[in-house]
Parts: C-alpha cells; sequence; structure tokens
C-alpha cells in the first residue's frame, strides 16, 4: 500500500503558467471591484457583470499551460497516494495528470444551477452567458466559491489532511481561512513541507521543511528526493 501524501497548492502554482491572482498588481482584479463581481450579492446585482468577469478569468486559463510543478505531481504518484486539496479554480493539476484533487473554491470551468447546487456542468468553450439555464430552468451561474459563501468541501479536506503520512504547503500566503489552517489537521509527528519564495509565517508546527522557492524549481528538486 503506497504512503499517502497529502498536497495543499495555492495561487503560487498556477501563477507560474501565467494565471493572476487578485493579488496582483497587474492582474484581471484591477478592472474590477470584487465586491462587484465576486459575491453573492453582486451576483444579485449584475449577473452580466460577474458572468463577464469570470469568462475573461476562464479564457486566461484555457489558453495556460501546466508547469513542472504539476508535473512533477504526477511523477509522485510512482511511489505515492498522492491527494491534492486546491485552493486553484483552474484545471492545470487534472490536464497535469493528477488522479486525485480537491477544489476547495470551486472549478472555472464548469457552472452550476442557481436553484439546485447538486446540479454541475462542464461549460463548453470560455463563455457562460445570459439565458444558459440548467434542466430546471434556472440560469447558470459559475461554479465558484464567492466572498461570503460557505466552502462546502472544507470538511472533506480536513479529514483527507489527517489521514495525511506526508504533508506538503505549495504555493499559497497561508492567509485565506478556513484553507490556511488545514496544516493544523495534520498528525504532529509527520513529515512536512512548505514550498514559496516568500517568507511565509508559520509558527509553531512540528517537523516543518519550508523550501523558499517557487513552485516550478522547489517541487521538482523534492520530489526527485521523494522518490529515491
Amino acid at each position: 500500500m503506497k504512503p499517502k501524501l497529502v498536497v495543499f497548492t495555492g495561487a503560487g502554482i498556477s501563477a507560474e503558467s501565467g494565471i493572476k491572482t487578485f493579488r496582483d498588481s497587474n492582474g484581471l482584479w484591477e478592472e474590477y471591484d470584487i465586491n462587484e463581481v465576486a459575491t453573492p450579492q453582486a451576483w444579485e446585482r449584475n449577473k452580466s457583470l460577474v458572468l463577464e468577469f469570470y469568462n475573461k478569468r476562464r479564457k486566461q486559463v484555457l489558453e495556460a499551460l501546466p508547469n513542472a510543478a504539476h508535473f512533477a505531481l504526477v511523477e509522485l504518484e510512482k511511489k505515492y497516494d498522492v491527494q491534492i486539496i486546491t485552493q486553484n479554480i483552474d484545471d492545470l493539476h487534472e490536464r497535469a495528470g493528477s488522479k486525485k484533487v480537491l477544489h476547495l473554491h470551486g472549478e472555472i470551468i464548469k457552472s452550476r444551477s442557481t436553484v439546485d447546487p447538486a446540479l454541475i456542468y462542464k461549460i463548453k468553450g470560455a463563455d457562460l452567458k445570459l439565458g444558459d439555464k440548467c434542466e430546471k430552468g434556472s440560469q447558470l451561474r459559475p461554479h465558484i466559491v464567492w466572498f461570503g459563501e460557505m466552502v462546502p468541501l472544507m470538511d472533506n479536506a480536513y479529514v483527507i489532511a489527517e489521514s495525511a503520512e506526508i504533508f506538503m504547503v505549495v504555493g499559497t500566503s497561508m492567509v485565506v481561512y478556513p484553507a490556511a489552517g488545514l496544516i493544523d489537521f495534520t498528525p504532529a509527528n509527520i513529515q512536512k513541507y512548505l514550498i514559496d519564495p516568500s517568507e511565509v509565517k508559520v509558527n509553531g508546527i512540528e517537523n516543518l521543511n519550508v523550501i523558499r522557492e517557487k513552485a516550478s524549481v522547489g517541487l521538482p528538486t523534492l520530489v526527485k528526493e521523494l522518490l529515491k
């Protein structure tokens, strides 16, 4: 039975593929007020604007390609039972070949019903439009967890973290809760790794190795060591 290796990824791993985050000074978010495009209230006020914003983001994702960090995680599956938990809404992990990916904040390439959250659909192409409806006749919305909404898969993520025999954190500032607290649910005695070029505040975490590199550099190097 392969050891359970859990990887928690954030915006840093996708940024290296050219996908901008809302914290980037030259990102898409500069064109928009977050409160006007990424909240349930924004959706109620102006569906067209919200759809326009996510259509632009979706186009960016569809044009991006997985990078060395994504492919390194696939390599790990040779020796480990790899489960990825990601804050990212892109599908780069899947396109690289990772088999187990849990998207905490939703998936940009999918839409869902506004009357039945269980009805989720793959979007054909880059655009979701006004008038695109689910089988129950309601307008489809982006399959995204907006600011102010609950993170429905958070409990699943906690259970996965508790089962980890090795835990990695890659490309996240560890400031967006509840996801940032995921590492606190891992067993205290297991080996943990944090890969990020910036200084991330992580106090009081046992057995933590910090690798101050960007994901595409630090992750392939670490994977080679773990596969030895």
